[in-house]
């Protein structure tokens, strides 16, 4: 199968033969110069929408009016778009007009200089008509031209600023700083979704530690997520947290994520989002204490509030969650009964929620016993022992002469919790079990039918 790059290669020499300009342009050619892997590849040429379809047999319109087509090709889409420059953008996303143009303007209207730059994949010759070379050299991150007319073209050119310059470990143009920081609050008129996904993007970067805290200096953090913005400078107990504030901790225990997915990011981020508006402090015995009653129920609330507020879907959103709202659980893991134990391995969450034990350990005491002492119980246990079928129903309630109510899910709650314990292994000795429930509650006695 071709790679994506051989793919892109092949559609630069059909556009070359069919007599267009044509070059790898944006991220991968930034990538390449880095010597990283690209996570796909672009290519701008001189030909026109109509023409670029005229000369692929597979071709989606996705942005005809904006001169981009994607090209179906050997099992990869690659999208294609026509060199051009730009009206005014009435609302910080959308040029009022595009007009098709040269590969130099093409270069002027993008947004920052290390994404300007054009790669002849045949002559294996680099266009640079913004000094893209030179800063990607200097890891610098410089707005092309104005920085405020580049972010006010696209006001998600703010965050990805931050997110290009955590992603690559490069400084940012003092100039083009100064417009971020200036402009912040424009970040709002941008879309959840859109806001969602570079945040997203943002968090699964090795150096996302170093992005947010560069999301709180620029005041987009404030803007964004004022709850995460409002754990910085609360204190918390030194005896566990010798790491800092609320603040520092989080993004402490970012770092110490390994390889996560978007889910257990996110639920890094917001795990102690309930710990600003739990906060006390009390003086005891003439030592002073810091507590953070419930925060882990208080913020599951906020971590659900926020989710919706940047458009998560359901299933993310309960999933993220259930994370922030377990997290306080792992710590009693040694004590727990064998039943609550089990039932813990058996949570749909449960990889991102020892995961993110993990990382919380590692970020402030250091101790690591309860996941160790998990791992082993994860491979220790089958996953018959963890999820068990069940061995009665409620028609096996009915034929005891029971009337369905409330007592059925009570009854085969407390039959699982004796067969997680260990304590029933067959259908017989639960039968037997619920005889035992029923002749000991006067009202199961009563309830029964004769």
């Amino acid at each position: 199968m071709a790679s994506p790059r051989s793919t892109a290669i092949k559609i630069v020499r059909k556009l070359r033969t069919g007599g267009h300009e044509a070059f790898f342009a944006g991220g991968c050619v930034r990538d390449i110069l880095l010597r990283r892997k690209p996570r796909d590849y672009d290519v701008a040429t001189s030909a026109h929408p109509d023409q670029v379809q005229n000369l692929f047999e597979h071709t989606v319109a996705v942005g005809k009016a904006f001169g981009v087509i994607r090209v179906r090709l050997d099992s990869h889409e690659i999208e294609v778009a026509t060199f051009r420059t730009e009206g005014a953008y009435r609302d910080g996303r959308h040029p009022s007009f595009v007009r098709f143009a040269t590969a130099r303007e093409d270069a002027e209207r993008r947004d920052f200089t290390i994404n300007g730059l054009f790669y002849d994949p045949i002559r294996r010759v680099i266009l640079d008509f913004v000094g893209g070379r030179v800063d990607l050299k200097n890891g610098l991150l410089r707005a092309i031209g104005k920085a405020t007319e580049r972010f006010r073209e696209d006001q998600l050119r703010l965050l990805r600023c931050i997110r290009l310059a955590a992603q690559l470990g490069f400084r940012i143009d003092p100039a083009t700083w100064r417009a971020v920081l200036r402009m912040a609050p424009r970040i709002r008129s941008v879309s959840a979704e859109r806001i969602r996904d570079e945040l997203t993007r943002l968090l699964l970067t090795p150096q996302a530690n170093r992005g947010f805290r560069l999301l709180k200096e620029s005041g987009l953090l404030k803007e964004l997520l004022p709850e995460v913005e409002a754990m910085s400078g609360v204190a918390q107990p030194r005896a566990f947290h010798p790491e800092g504030d609320v603040f520092v901790h989080t993004l402490r225990v970012i770092r110490n994520l390994r390889k996560p997915n978007p889910q257990l990011a996110w639920s890094a981020l917001l795990h102690d989002v309930g710990k600003p508006p739990t906060f006390e402090k009390a003086h005891v015995r003439g030592k002073i204490r810091i507590r953070f009653p419930d925060h882990a129920r208080v913020g599951a609330g906020m971590a659900g509030k926020i989710l919706r507020r940047l458009r998560f879907s359901a299933a993310d959103r309960d999933a993220i969650v259930d994370v922030v709202s377990n997290h306080m659980t792992f710590k009693d893991v040694k004590a727990m009964r064998l039943s609550t134990l089990k039932r813990l391995l058996a949570r749909s969450t449960f990889d991102d929620e020892l995961a993110l034990h993990r990382a919380d350990c590692a970020a402030s005491h250091g101790k690591l016993g309860n996941v160790r002492f998990l791992q082993r119980c994860r491979r220790e246990f089958s996953q018959e022992e963890i999820r068990p079928v069940r061995l009665i129903s409620g028609r096996d309630l009915i034929a005891m002469g029971l009337k369905p109510g409330p007592c059925f899910g009570e009854i085969l709650r407390t039959i699982e919790e004796a067969q997680l314990d260990g304590k029933l292994q067959n259908r017989e000795q639960a039968l037997t079990f619920v005889r035992k429930i029923i002749s000991s509650n006067h009202v199961l006695r009563n309830t029964a039918v004769p």
